[in-house]
């Protein structure tokens, strides 16, 4: 088993959910988180005044799959999420030793 974590454009959301519910992935988390890259943050105009944004607003979706499903999850996400433009995101692949369901004790696959 593998997990995919993406950082993806906020507004690319729900592109990338339908193309993963539509692809048969059962089940994602998504989490706001902030950072920066090669785009290194953006300047911004408030009342006048400029001020640079160093953290950028993203969000990570992560998805645990099988690894026989891992290229068809991530040709998915960088289909739904790419604008072709810097900031755009990156995505991680990496190993999963176990699972465990908490409410069933479920293991591994049965637990996914």
């Amino acid at each position: 088993m593998k997990k995919v974590e993406a950082i993806i454009r906020p507004f690319k959301l729900d592109e990338v959910k339908i193309a993963l519910v539509n692809a048969g992935v059962v089940g994602m988390t998504v989490s706001e988180v902030r950072g920066f890259g090669r785009q290194k943050g953006q300047t911004e105009r408030y009342r006048g005044s400029e001020y640079t944004v160093e953290f950028l607003q993203k969000l990570k979706i992560e998805i645990v799959v099988e690894d026989d499903q891992v290229e068809m999850v991530v040709d998915k996400v960088i289909n739904a999420a790419r604008t072709g433009e810097i900031g755009d995101g990156k995505i991680f692949v990496s190993p999963i030793e176990r699972i465990i369901r908490i409410r069933t004790g479920e293991k591994d696959l049965d637990a996914v």
